[in-house]
């Protein structure tokens, strides 16, 4: 037919997309997706009686979609779209011109199927040991450090607010059971400070930047990550005012070589520096400066240590966008493990490359 490409222009167009050096094609060659099979079918089997039963597609493939999700900050509705439109993606996921693409309400049912069967923290795990057996162990130490995942935000009334922070169900919604589904009762505001700065030569007794306080909805993404290869080892989710320095505990990884424990002054405390004593870690949690007084060379020197974990949200923030829009935090967490998974994929694909022959 007339106008139909053939096989060779495909392959043309195909060969036009790997000079260009498309990062899919770099992720794919470099990520083994099938060790997540496994975890895959384990979960869909244990959610099967879910509403909209086991979608009639790969597993594998389903789970490279929402890969795209988190890279690209897409909707279900956006995914199935850019699907259809982009040869780098169907290339990525197996599937041919001709191929049936999943469309948004299936991608949504094979999401919801793994946050009933709390398959995220599994399947992180999988690929951490895929990591390991390639021979990237957590060593040198670790970072532990936080960051805001926004959300959509919520307009409420001063009563509802009050009802949601009690975990109560307002009393204008009980009668709305559509309302109750589209408000999530799990975000929470908070404030991120943002510390101001002179500008190089400035007068130092001229006006001074003043300290910005940023209002900010949705939740928290609690990450450690080693310091020899920069990959997230632990994670964890919470609504946005969770208090940092609680979830040090559970962000050690006991696998990492090194002793060595680096985060920011929100993680000093009695309890944590007794907690990592006792497990015989060695504490680089940062301290306060004192006024007008500067810090020690080797103090300064440990602080600055921790700016490798800014990295990591870098990338998700402004090369992935990641954002929240779905309700509730079991949702919201899946999303976020989605984001530290498609992170250390790209990691990877960093690492290999740079260890690749000239």
């Amino acid at each position: 037919m007339v106008g139909q490409p053939g096989f060779f222009d495909l392959w043309d167009r195909y060969a036009a997309l790997s000079a260009a050096g498309d990062p899919l094609e770099r992720l794919a060659s470099v990520v083994d997706f099938e060790v997540f099979r496994g975890p895959l079918i384990a979960a869909l089997r244990r959610s099967a009686r879910s509403k909209g039963g086991r979608p009639p597609f790969d597993p594998v493939m389903m789970f490279k979609i929402l890969v795209l999700q988190a890279l690209y900050s897409l909707s279900d509705e956006a995914t199935e779209f850019q699907i259809k439109d982009r040869l780098s993606f169907q290339r990525f996921l197996g599937l041919g011109l001709d191929g049936r693409v999943p469309d948004a309400t299936t991608v949504w049912l094979f999401r919801e199927q793994l946050v009933k069967a709390k398959a995220i923290d599994k399947l992180f795990a999988r690929f951490d040991a895929a990591l390991t057996d390639r021979g990237y162990l957590a060593m040198s130490g670790q970072i532990i450090d936080a960051t805001v995942v926004p959300a959509p935000k919520q307009r409420n009334t001063e009563d509802e607010k009050a009802a949601i922070k009690q975990g109560k169900i307002p009393e204008r919604w009980k009668e709305k059971p559509a309302k109750i589904r589209q408000k999530d009762r799990d975000a929470r505001w908070t404030v991120k400070y943002s510390k101001a700065k002179m500008k190089e030569g400035a007068d130092p007794k001229g006006f001074k930047p003043v300290d910005l306080a940023i209002p900010m909805f949705g939740y928290k993404n609690h990450i450690g990550i080693d310091r020899a290869h920069g990959l997230i080892r632990t994670w964890d989710a919470s609504a946005a005012n969770a208090h940092d320095g609680a979830r040090l505990p559970d962000l050690i990884s006991r696998t990492n070589t090194g002793s060595g424990v680096w985060a920011d002054t929100a993680y000093r405390s009695k309890k944590n520096e007794a907690f990592l004593e006792r497990g015989m870690f060695k504490s680089n949690i940062h301290q306060r400066r004192m006024p007008r007084r500067p810090l020690p060379e080797h103090i300064a020197r440990a602080n600055a240590r921790r700016s490798a974990v800014e990295h990591v949200f870098a990338g998700q923030k402004h090369r992935m966008g990641l954002f929240i829009r779905t309700i509730g935090i079991a949702r919201a967490r899946i999303k976020i493990g989605m984001a530290n998974l498609a992170y250390n994929f790209q990691r990877l694909a960093w690492l290999e490359g740079r260890s690749a022959p000239a």
